[in-house]
């Protein structure tokens, strides 16, 4: 199997592609080699700023739930690679430029919102239909891009935001069409890449430090229920009517009671 994403340095300027058709929703193993691609850009003194985009009809949908419904016992190590992935963009060395189009959800909440700046073509949405998945995770990250509230409602109807939207709330630097989306990051990266290393270095990890919480740790307690959520009736439901034809499952009282033969 080809590398579900491709990595390039150039000019002081590490981009790291993802590229694992249809969805670029990546298994165990690929959010594993992820997480080791950023640790990887953060340890080589070549790289002063990251870049992380994508190709094909979106950013990122996170998960690859028909690899976690042949093997649920993977869930530990999708876990520790989302885990590591978000860590090394957030707490890593150098800065990140998250370039996101299409759809954003799941992982790729949790790479944008570890990440230092965002940009955004104008076809991108946000959202997180892990309620939906029959799985948890992405409210710490989504925290960083949304108020509080917001990210309630979105978490609790998995309704998607808008490129637009996610703009006006202010966690989004700027919303761009597609076709200029990864020379406008360029752009960016380049003004970064041409200051001082050591101070730049030295100002990511003093901003970190300010942040009102510990982003890891809330994370980290995200995954506790998430872990808990595989073990439930209705996570193994939803999963079920989303690998069999992409469908949310209905958890309505008359589905219920037609379940239990009433």
């Amino acid at each position: 199997m080809s590398a579900p994403f491709s990595v390039d340095v150039s000019d002081h300027i590490g981009e790291i592609v993802l590229n694992r058709p249809p969805v670029n929703a990546f298994d165990s193993a690929g959010w594993a080699a992820l997480a080791r691609a950023v640790d990887d850009m953060n340890a080589d003194p070549e790289v002063r700023v990251l870049i992380i985009r994508a190709e094909g009809r979106g950013f990122c949908a996170g998960v690859d739930i028909k690899e976690l419904q042949r093997h649920p016992e993977r869930i530990i190590d999708v876990n520790r690679g989302n885990y590591d992935t978000f860590r090394a963009i957030h707490r890593g060395r150098v800065p990140v430029i998250a370039a996101a189009h299409g759809f954003v959800l799941g992982g790729g909440i949790g790479i944008c919102g570890g990440a230092d700046i965002v940009l955004a073509s104008d076809c991108a949405s946000f959202g997180v239909p892990e309620v939906d998945r029959g799985a948890l995770g992405g409210g710490a990250h989504l925290q960083r891009l949304f108020p509080l509230q917001k990210v309630r409602q979105m978490y609790f109807t998995g309704d998607p935001v808008s490129a637009a939207e996610a703009f006006r709330f202010g966690g989004i630097e700027a919303v761009l069409p597609r076709a200029e989306l990864a020379g406008a990051a360029r752009v960016l990266a380049a003004k970064i890449a041409a200051k001082s290393p050591a101070m730049i270095a030295l100002a990511k990890e003093a901003l970190n430090g300010v942040e009102a919480a510990d982003l890891e740790a809330q994370y980290r307690w995200e995954q506790g229920f998430t872990a808990q959520a595989y073990l439930m009736a209705d996570s193994q439901a939803a999963r079920d009517a989303f690998v069999a034809d992409g469908r949310t499952a209905d958890f309505s009282n008359k589905a219920r009671m037609s379940r239990h033969g009433r």
